[in-house]
């Protein structure tokens, strides 16, 4: 019976991951002359960072419900905390976009990072010493919902971006940028 718990539990987060990556994003564009990347480099490399992680929590939670045990929940641990420290650092070093409105978006951007690092914190403290059925079902369900909060805190990331450009131009620059179309056609 454990094992059918841990696979629901595995296929949620994989479930909160896909809504997580249709949030989407999108961008793309040449080098400003300020030195600061253009909206669409700007959202080109959140996009692709995103789309990085992305894909190593879905592979890693896809093994995981493959088959469970403490091993592979700690391996899978292991490897979203790795994953979520890389696009921690790729999100502090975005630079401020080439926008009227670049300093908010790098705001935003700062503040995902901080919640996210808070997150990847919350992942190592539950699956550290994890041992029997019990523990490991106790661990899956704070990694499942904390990666239910990575996606809320994305897609508020996002809104939140959209609102700090009342131009558009990063929202436009989200919808043009190859790695974002990527991104969101993952998903379809």
């Amino acid at each position: 019976m454990a094992p059918r718990v841990i696979r629901a539990a595995c296929l949620t987060a994989i479930v909160v991951l896909a809504l997580f990556a249709a949030a989407g994003c999108g961008g793309g564009g040449g080098s400003s002359s300020s030195g600061q990347p253009s909206a669409e480099e700007w959202a080109n490399d959140v996009c692709s960072a995103l789309k990085s992680w992305s894909d190593t929590v879905k592979s890693a939670t896809t093994s995981l419900q493959s088959s469970p045990s403490v091993d592979a929940l700690q391996n899978t641990a292991t490897q979203v905390k790795d994953a979520t420290s890389t696009l921690v650092d790729d999100l502090r070093g975005l630079g401020t976009p080439d926008t009227e409105s670049g300093d908010k978006a790098k705001e935003a951007t700062d503040k995902l990072a901080d919640q996210l690092d808070e997150d990847k914190q919350k992942i190592e403290d539950a699956t550290k010493d994890v041992s029997g059925a019990s523990g490991m079902l106790d661990a899956l369900s704070t990694v499942t919902s904390t990666l239910g909060s990575m996606a809320t805190q994305f897609q508020t990331a996002l809104s939140s971006l959209g609102q700090v450009d009342p131009k558009g131009e990063l929202e436009d620059a989200f919808s043009n940028a190859e790695s974002c179309k990527s991104l969101t056609s993952g998903t379809s």
